[in-house]
């Protein structure tokens, strides 16, 4: 609904008053009305953000975050953006993006988990980016949405929530069909390593007709060790 929302084809209170109407009493369908009615909040407080705060597109909400050591990085930026990170459902969801216009939410916060604490660079970079791309960019939901991935916005995700492309895309793309739709060069990979590539074996990798570093890229960073680098460029600002 979102494009919708963005364009005015409809309003929040129409979406609200639809789903209240239709909530079911059953628990999952309560649960799962609740969540979506929550999305709803969530684009609505992005306004009042917004509203009382006008630079929230250009600055960071939280002072201390001025001073976080962001990264100057263009081929990672530019790996990211054409989805040849080498981390499967990170470029799944890039490509899906530039080819259509939109992601899922849940990509879009692993995309964006990795761009600001993988690679550590500015969170802006992702904004403007999302705001070039996406058939839903708001001007308020995109700011306040990436200063949330970041930390360093309004009721922010936690410094230290860093998500692990290879176990999110596990838990949410199990069977491999959202990869092998968007990243079909390892198509033909297994399940067990259809996420982490790098880690088969190299009969597994002939079978497959995959070359890594030719067909498809090592990963471009170790994210034990970016986590790690994040970790500690979060601590030095803490402390700061």
């Amino acid at each position: 609904m979102s494009p919708h929302l963005h364009f005015g084809e409809i309003g929040p209170r129409q979406i609200w008053a639809a789903v209240q109407h239709r909530m079911d009493a059953r628990n999952d369908a309560q649960n799962a009305a609740t969540a979506y009615l929550q999305e709803i909040g969530w684009r609505e407080f992005s306004y009042h953000l917004l509203y009382w705060w006008p630079s929230l597109p250009e600055e960071t909400w939280k002072d201390n975050f001025k001073r976080f050591p962001w990264a100057d990085d263009p081929d990672g930026l530019r790996a990211w953006q054409r989805g040849i990170t080498g981390y499967p459902i990170v470029d799944a969801g890039m490509r899906e993006l530039y080819r259509t216009g939109w992601m899922h939410n849940r990509v879009r916060m692993i995309v964006g988990s990795f761009l600001v604490k993988d690679l550590l660079i500015h969170w802006r970079e992702g904004e403007a980016w999302f705001w070039d791309t996406l058939v839903d960019a708001d001007l308020a939901s995109n700011a306040a949405s990436w200063q949330w991935i970041a930390g360093c916005g309004a009721d922010a995700a936690p410094y230290f929530r860093i998500f692990n492309p290879v176990t999110q895309g596990q838990k949410f793309d199990p069977e491999g069909a959202y990869v092998r739709h968007w990243v079909p060069e390892i198509a033909r990979l297994p399940d067990k390593y259809l996420h982490a590539p790098w880690t088969a074996p190299d009969r597994v990798l002939a079978d497959a007709r995959v070359r890594l570093g030719t067909t498809y890229p090592q990963p471009i960073v170790d994210h034990k060790a970016a986590r790690q680098r994040a970790l500690d460029a979060f601590q030095q600002i803490k402390q700061g």
